[in-house]
């Protein structure tokens, strides 16, 4: 088993079951809100993950039932940044590092999803959710307003929901996110449905799984001629991995591939 370089803190549980990394926020008593303490080291240990190849997926959640991320603690004195000197903020950093992520992310979403705690779910490149779940951007309601998580949450859902949700601070149900296509998933036992999702990725190459969530990352602000010339150029790459040919040759002696990853 890989021996990650970042370890648990006492604000994020870090855990590896198998072949994926949980990141647990454990702040239960104040609803998993996000101190700059959790963001600094949820970026550290999704940005070590990226070099370990035996981690296949990465889940984020949130302790207890409750509540998956408040957003930012309220009652902190510095909720949203402790440097105001400092150009990058600790959520723009973990924003970014999620964005360059080749390790699929997956958030379980098993409760309340609110503010900044949108922009950790949005992050995701999947997300399962709790019947009970609610979904929200209340920022209006202490004034200010869901500027950093407008990055990775309005190509998610349509700019009409978007607009009422950030100018109105009203929650929607984890039906209505469904809909929305805001999650990929609404059970009554998330940690079955996760578990479901985890089995569907983890049989899968982690090549082509790898280099394929690079590319989509890549060519989603392409214009169209610029996406053609870099895919047209990637397939061959594809092609060339070890997963590639073994996967033709299972298909072709109709069994199960070995995935060696590379």
């Amino acid at each position: 088993m890989t021996n990650l370089i970042i370890s648990s803190t006492p604000e994020l549980a870090v855990a590896q079951r198998g072949p994926v990394l949980w990141l647990t926020i454990n702040r239960e008593e104040r609803r998993n809100a996000m101190s700059h303490a959790v963001l600094a080291a949820m970026t550290q240990a999704i940005a070590a993950a990226q070099g370990e190849r035996e981690i296949r997926a990465i889940v984020i959640t949130g302790a207890g039932t409750k509540a998956f991320c408040a957003g930012a603690d309220l009652q902190s004195a510095q909720a949203f940044t402790t440097d105001y000197s400092e150009p990058f903020g600790h959520l723009a950093q973990l924003l970014r590092v999620a964005r360059a992520s080749y390790v699929p992310l997956i958030a379980r979403v098993n409760g309340a999803c609110m503010a900044g705690g949108m922009g950790l779910m949005a992050m995701c490149d999947m997300a399962v959710a709790a019947r009970h779940a609610v979904f929200g951007l209340p920022e209006v309601k202490v004034g200010v307003f869901p500027a950093q998580v407008l990055s990775v949450l309005q190509h998610l859902i349509p700019r009409r929901v978007l607009n009422e949700m950030c100018l109105t601070g009203e929650p929607i149900t984890s039906k209505q996110a469904l809909e929305l296509g805001l999650v990929n998933h609404v059970d009554d036992d998330v940690d079955a449905k996760l578990q479901w999702l985890l089995e569907r990725l983890l049989d899968k190459s982690p090549a082509a799984i790898r280099r394929g969530l690079y590319t989509m990352k890549r060519v989603e602000a392409m214009a169209f001629e610029e996406s053609m010339s870099f895919t047209e150029s990637q397939i061959a790459l594809f092609t060339l991995t070890e997963d590639a040919k073994e996967g033709q040759k299972a298909f072709q002696e109709k069994r199960k591939p070995n995935w060696l990853g590379r």
